[in-house]
């Protein structure tokens, strides 16, 4: 066996470029995204948390359409739904209902991020529980997420066992597919890798709120693990182009579906909306959408270059 590693996260909060439509506070996510409904999928005492659906069909009778819920970045500390809010009008554009949700965070609500995947699992459960009100099939619901977001996302795709009591455990929490970008994949010790300083290393337990490894998604990747594309950048030092590397080679090793998608020179949440003049926006959502259609969620060519023409003819 080589040198075991593990790599540190940085606990700076990552928020998107925007204003928010409105100041969250602790009590939930008050956000209103024009062209969205929103629905709590989850009470917990006074906290109600949200999804801000689009694309969601006004005809009883219409065929049921694949999904995708997006969870957003911010180191399990803070962040907003508003993050996915164009990943989610554009695959609704596609044909999709596209959601993106609220969940709880350190900043908010004194969590962990045993929460943070406690809640991600209840949303896709949510989903799945009330396809037929929402017009989803349920055996095509996709998850995706940045950073965080991103390990969430991949947390319920590939460890079993983290539901609430109160919920249907036999309604299934794991997606069909994944969506992941600069995603946080390795909290535990990887062979071969560079091995994390020691503060990094005794933070871990006490931001996960259980032990690393347990939350550790790369830890966890079995043969029937969902297909995933992951979008990297080679630059990212807050999450490391090498733990993504590791990720996409274990999941070729145990069978499954992967592909890793690079970006030299590019930094942590390079792939968000209004950063870099689009261009990295635009190639990942190109990306996935062509992963998506590959599974058969998403039919005809992808529509992003009028997508985006729209966006920038847009008032503001």
């Amino acid at each position: 066996m080589k040198s075991t590693a593990i790599f540190g996260l940085c606990w700076t909060l990552f928020w998107m470029s925007g204003s928010l439509a409105k100041a969250q506070n602790k009590n939930g996510d008050p956000q209103i995204l024009t062209g969205a409904t929103t629905k709590v999928y989850k009470t917990i005492g006074a906290i109600k948390l949200n999804l801000h659906i689009f694309g969601l069909d006004s005809n009883p009778n219409a065929t049921l359409k694949p999904a995708i819920v997006f969870f957003f970045g911010g180191g399990w500390r803070g962040g907003t739904p508003k993050q996915f809010e164009q990943h989610c009008r554009y695959f609704a554009s596609r044909g999709m209902v596209a959601i993106t949700a609220d969940y709880r965070v350190s900043s908010r609500h004194g969590t962990k991020a045993l929460q943070c995947v406690l809640d991600a699992n209840s949303a896709i459960r949510w989903i799945r529980k009330n396809a037929n009100e929402l017009g989803v099939d349920p055996s095509r619901v996709a998850a995706g997420g940045g950073s965080a977001g991103g390990h969430l996302a991949a947390c319920t795709g590939v460890i079993s066992g983290f539901g609430e009591f109160d919920e249907d455990l036999t309604i299934g929490s794991t997606p069909n597919a994944l969506v992941l970008f600069n995603p946080a994949v390795a909290l535990a010790p990887v062979d071969g890798y560079p091995v994390l300083n020691g503060t990094k290393l005794k933070e871990l337990p006490e931001r996960m709120g259980i032990a690393p490894k347990n939350l550790s998604p790369i830890h966890h990747i079995r043969a029937e693990s969902p297909p995933t594309i992951i979008f990297h950048g080679q630059a990212d030092t807050t999450v490391p182009f090498w733990t993504a590397q590791a990720f996409h080679s274990a999941q070729l090793t145990h069978g499954g579906k992967s592909r890793l998608v690079s970006f030299p020179g590019m930094a942590h949440g390079f792939f968000n909306y209004g950063r870099f003049d689009n261009i990295p926006f635009r190639k990942t959502l190109e990306a996935s959408d062509q992963f998506l259609s590959s599974l058969g969620f998403l039919l005809g060519e992808d529509t992003v270059e009028s997508f985006l023409k729209q966006l920038s003819e847009r008032p503001l």
